[in-house]
């Protein structure tokens, strides 16, 4: 079997990253329109620039993110693990999910980030307080973003998917996630510098090629935004069937088609499944992201007019708090929306996709009736 040499390799994923979109907010507000609505439908996932974010917030949210996570190991454990919020290494999820990480969870509803951090750690609440100016900044962009996508979709009710985002009662989270620099030579953890994760053993001997910092993935939320430093690691799957690394630019920003998405367009959208490799620079990657979602009592279904004879729905109605108990109940690289098809086939678990809620051994009962 022939193998290609490493150059052609690169010079391959160069080329596929050089043919994903990047959106310039500054424009016309039509020609906006019809970009975004391409990408979302093609690719899933697009790069902002001209966005309107300022620089200065999110520069005072890098420097506290760092400063919290250069403390002691002991220190930063006093503020998780998140329940929801809170701090958190290495875990991910609740079905044995581990990645080469540590993170922040904040509430994403800039009219309660502080108060909703205050009892869990003085720590979070400094940070919070830098955090609920950012993202009452994303909670606006997604907002303008989703009224562009009805605009172009040719929606009756123009604000029908910004009023998700909108509503007093969204379930929004802001995370902020850590990946320390390996040392590629012992293949073993070199922390940064006053950088620890555990007080004790941090070992990990893996083959560096087979490390990832946050696993395959997609997001079950409406849309994601993504900023990050400037290490590289971050990939997204094409629906060609292949893993584009995104070049690191912090300049820009990086949005992320998620579940609910796909399934308000009934498809018309996928829901781009990505993942972060482990870091292999010199530096820390600190990434932070935006996950815009809906209230928990949300009712999600296909859009009108996405649906028709020739395009049948394609999901039962169902609650956001509904979609989000399934993501819990999954392993991270599960298929949730699988579990609202309006003709579900019977599931099981694959090797990646555990689960422990009864609620789903039912699901499986009850269509067995069907």
């Amino acid at each position: 079997m022939g193998v290609q040499p490493p150059n052609l390799v690169c010079k391959k994923e160069t080329c596929r990253a050089s043919k994903v979109p990047t959106i310039n907010l500054s424009m016309d507000r039509s020609v906006v329109s019809q970009q975004i609505l391409r990408a979302c439908e093609e690719y899933g996932f697009f790069k902002l620039i001209n966005h309107g974010v300022s620089n200065a917030i999110v520069s005072m949210i890098e420097e506290e993110s760092f400063d919290f996570f250069a403390k002691p190991a002991s220190e930063k454990q006093q503020a998780g693990p998140p329940n929801p919020f809170g701090y958190g290494c290495k875990t991910i999820g609740l079905q044995g999910d581990t990645g080469d990480l540590e993170y922040l969870l904040l509430e994403g509803n800039p009219s309660s980030v502080s108060q909703k951090s205050k009892p869990i750690s003085n720590d979070l609440q400094i940070i919070s307080g830098v955090v609920s100016e950012y993202v009452q900044a994303l909670r606006g962009l997604t907002c303008d973003i989703l009224d562009l996508v009805a605009e172009g979709l040719c929606l009756g009710d123009k604000s029908v998917l910004s009023r998700l985002i909108k509503d007093v009662e969204s379930d929004a989270v802001f995370r902020v996630n850590h990946y320390p620099p390996f040392d590629q030579t012992p293949k073993v953890l070199n922390p940064a510098h006053k950088f620890q994760t555990e007080d004790a053993d941090t070992s990990a001997n893996n083959d560096e090629s087979s490390r990832v910092g946050f696993g395959e993935h997609s997001d079950p939320q409406i849309l994601t935004i993504l900023r990050s430093n400037d290490v590289g690691g971050f990939q997204f799957f094409s629906q060609e069937g292949f893993w584009i690394p995104i070049p690191p630019n912090p300049a820009e920003l990086c949005v992320i088609v998620g579940d609910t998405f796909q399934a308000l367009t009934n498809d018309r959208f996928k829901s781009a499944r990505h993942r972060v490799l482990a870091n292999s620079s010199n530096k820390p990657r600190l990434s932070m992201m935006y996950f815009g979602a809906p209230s928990l009592n949300a009712r999600i279904c296909p859009l009108p007019e996405m649906v028709s004879s020739h395009n049948p729905t394609l999901y039962k109605p169902f609650t956001w708090c509904e979609l989000k108990k399934a993501a819990y109940s999954l392993r991270l690289a599960g298929q949730r929306l699988d579990l609202f098809n309006s003709k579900p086939k019977l599931w099981a678990p694959t090797p990646n996709e555990g689960m422990i809620d009864p609620i789903f051994e039912a699901w499986n009962l009850r269509l067995q009736k069907e």
